[in-house]
């Protein structure tokens, strides 16, 4: 008997995403930043394109532009995602595919690279260069925000599991190069009464550090940058992200940055 085709795209969502969460932290933060509501969402590496989807489903005014290189996950979104909104939100939803290094693009109030997507940039020219695309993209007021993975534990093989309703994500990381900076990672999942499947997702990714982030995004002529850190339940970050102030040193962490044009 043959069985159900693997919807990864599904797993990876319910993994390690919360569309609805993030639209609306963006929101604050940069209600927090500029003291006004930003309207123009634009999402690189954008992958499924939830965040835009969500995005427009905060109100008639609310507009969002995906971009992503890879044409597989943006027919997946066109086919799961755009039908579930009404017409009128469909209609400020606009994905392309497209390299995220390719300058212009519509002016956006707010970047986001979700998913620590732009540690596929594994040179620094490379990252500069989209930095300095984000800033022109960016209106006077623009904002663009990176999460960012980092600390001692990030050093050395690891395997992290999660159960969830249904299945079983893993992320594996298979070592780390100092001297590059890079590290090979991969997503599992073993679904429900099947086998563990490997390898659904792989990464080779430069692991930037905060300092280095912060350094590029003044090169790349951002005026301020804001560190805001992931809180902790006692036993894993809990999701919730607050300006940094005195921390205490974890095995990994999770971090956002917000530059400001």
């Amino acid at each position: 008997m043959s069985r159900t085709p693997l919807d990864k795209y599904s797993l990876y969502s319910k993994a390690v995403q919360q569309p609805d969460v993030d639209v609306r932290f963006f929101r604050e933060l940069y209600r927090g930043l500029k003291g006004k509501t930003p309207k123009v969402l634009r999402e690189d590496f954008c992958g499924t394109f939830s965040v835009c989807c969500e995005w427009a489903k905060l109100g008639p005014g609310y507009r969002a532009y995906g971009r992503d290189l890879s044409p597989e996950p943006i027919l997946y979104g066109r086919s799961r995602h755009l039908p579930k909104l009404s017409a009128a939100q469909r209609s400020r939803v606009k994905v392309e595919i497209k390299d995220v290094l390719e300058p212009g693009g519509p002016s956006a109030d707010l970047i986001v690279a979700m998913n620590f997507s732009y540690s596929a940039l594994r040179t620094r020219a490379t990252f500069k260069s989209y930095l300095v695309n984000c800033r022109k993209s960016l209106r006077r007021d623009g904002v663009l925000a990176l999460d960012c993975f980092g600390g001692p534990g990030i050093q050395k093989p690891t395997v992290e599991r999660t159960a969830h309703r249904g299945f079983v994500y893993y992320w594996e990381q298979f070592g780390f190069d100092p001297v590059s900076g890079e590290a090979r990672c991969a997503i599992h999942f073993k679904p429900q009464g099947r086998k563990k499947v490997k390898d659904v997702f792989s990464y080779t990714w430069r692991i930037w550090t905060l300092p280095e982030i912060r350094d590029l995004l003044a090169e790349a002529g951002f005026r301020k940058t804001h560190v805001y850190w992931e809180g902790d339940d006692g036993r894993k970050g809990n999701g919730g992200f607050t300006r940094a102030g005195k921390l205490q040193l974890e095995a990994v962490w999770i971090a956002f940055i917000a530059a400001e044009k």
